[in-house]
């Protein structure tokens, strides 16, 4: 047995316990099939893969597949926002299993039907939590295993450490994946050793060439320290971690009164969240792929410390399962 034997590769079928994460906007497909014949496994996120890279869904999972014969996994948000949102994720989720996709990350509300349908076809299910409610509730629905966001993660950040998270959920019974903060090597190799079953990245994977993303991003990435790291509000009415740029500065980074009010409300917080996500989905497209660098619009994770370079997806992976080994 080696330090990559865990049960998150047993789970996903893969060599390395390597996540690339999912990344509204920036997992296309091209990354996503990078990061998994590699060896670790590459997540789709169902709106980048559609509305920012131009693909239905089913022809852009066959893209993929056409990439790499490797296992690849879904993402799928399940906060009931809209009837026709929901049917969407369930259609997708269908096409997904149809395709052959075993491996699904859920992130928010109760996965209980996305684990009935994965189970009935043999797959997987881990849950995104950021502490031990959450994860409960993940539990009891029936996941498999649970992505642990700690405070040093890009986009929608937990409050607490890894090593706290690790503390807060290590009864539970279920593999961990540590998720946030890790852009080199020894980050990967100290998760492991810590006793999470893997570890799952986003930003690391953006810094790559096969990403998409502008150069701008990626440069903005190389050059960002991890003080450079801000929460905002303003983008989803939760705190996400953003690079603070010069447009981070000008819009603030608390919501407004108004908005605050709106989002304590039982009724009134699913309008603004509704609001907010239709807003971020366009303005983050724009910022992620606008090589002028003048939408200065970008999230990142405390991991921004430890990348240096732009390199190939495949180099990464190795050079994370190197260490492990060594």
């Amino acid at each position: 047995m080696t330090p990559l034997d865990t049960p998150l590769t047993r789970h996903a079928g893969i060599e390395v316990p390597l996540i690339c994460g999912a990344m509204y906007p920036c997992s296309n497909p091209e990354l996503v099939a990078a990061v998994s014949d590699a060896g670790g496994i590459g997540i789709v996120q169902p709106i980048a893969l559609t509305y920012v890279h131009g693909h239905q869904f089913r022809d852009g999972l066959r893209l993929i597949r056409s990439l790499t014969s490797k296992p690849i996994g879904m993402n799928a948000l399940i906060e009931a926002s809209s009837t026709r949102y929901r049917e969407r994720m369930v259609e997708w989720i269908d096409v997904a299993l149809e395709e052959g996709v075993r491996f699904f990350i859920t992130s928010l509300g109760n996965p209980r039907w996305v684990c009935d349908r994965v189970h009935a076809s043999g797959g997987f299910v881990y849950h995104d939590v950021t502490e031990r409610k959450w994860a409960e509730k993940g539990k009891a629905a029936g996941v498999d295993g649970l992505i642990a966001v700690n405070r040093r993660a890009g986009g929608h950040a937990g409050p607490k450490s890894a090593e706290e998270l690790l503390a807060e959920l290590g009864d539970l019974g279920l593999p961990l994946v540590c998720a946030g903060g890790i852009g080199d090597a020894p980050g990967f190799v100290a998760a492991l050793r810590m006793g999470y079953a893997g570890a799952q990245l986003g930003t690391r994977f953006i810094a790559t060439s096969e990403c998409r993303a502008s150069g701008a991003y990626k440069q903005a990435i190389l050059d960002a320290e991890e003080s450079d790291i801000v929460l905002s509000e303003r983008i989803t009415g939760v705190p996400v971690a953003v690079i603070n740029t010069p447009y981070i500065r000008r819009m603030g980074l608390r919501a407004g009164p108004v908005a605050r009010w709106m989002l304590r409300g039982r009724r009134t917080k699913h309008w603004m969240r509704t609001f907010y996500a239709l807003k971020s989905i366009w303005q983050l497209k724009r910022a992620a792929l606008d090589e002028s660098g003048e939408k200065d619009y970008w999230q990142a994770g405390k991991s921004v410390a430890g990348i240096d370079r732009i390199e190939p997806a495949a180099e990464i992976v190795r050079r994370f399962r190197d260490a492990a080994l060594s």
